[in-house]
């Protein structure tokens, strides 16, 4: 299954670091960012998420919540968070049933590096799924998304 741009972003709900679980329907009428990303601890992904707290400040000015995903456990989320002190909450999706409905899954089983920002409709208005994971969109153009999001409501 993939989602693009106009549709209805799937529900989920997942456990996460600070002892909760999330929904996605938790942030309605509220701009959402899911960062799907591979793996706690990798190099590329500790500086994308890295970035992404050195900008919570633009994110949370444009009244947007970002959520991390990737397959690690909630354990490995919670010390990679901690390490790094990230500004918003990393969620497990241990056996890959979310990265599945957003089809961010690549060929040899790991979550590609993807990024959807969901209107607080519910709707998704921006889509980006990297064919490598070498690089990741910046904390800027997410911003801008959110923005043209909410322009566009």
């Amino acid at each position: 299954m993939t989602v693009s741009i106009g549709d209805r972003a799937p529900e989920f709900t997942l456990p996460g670091t600070g002892g909760r679980s999330y929904s996605l329907a938790d942030y309605l009428g509220k701009s959402v960012v899911l960062v799907f990303y591979p793996g706690d601890n990798t190099a590329v992904c500790t500086k994308q998420l890295c970035s992404y707290t050195k900008s919570i400040d633009e994110f949370n000015g444009v009244g947007a919540q970002v959520l991390g995903i990737s397959p690690q456990s909630v354990d490995s989320h919670e010390q990679f968070s901690h390490r790094h002190n990230f500004g918003f909450p990393l969620l497990a999706d241990i056996d890959k049933e979310v990265s599945a409905l957003y089809g961010v899954i690549g060929p040899l089983g790991f979550s590609r590096r993807s990024v959807f920002v969901v209107d607080g409709k519910g709707i998704i208005r921006y889509a980006h799924r990297a064919l490598t994971g070498l690089s990741y969109r910046p904390a800027g153009e997410l911003v801008a998304a959110v923005r043209a999001a909410i322009d566009g409501s």
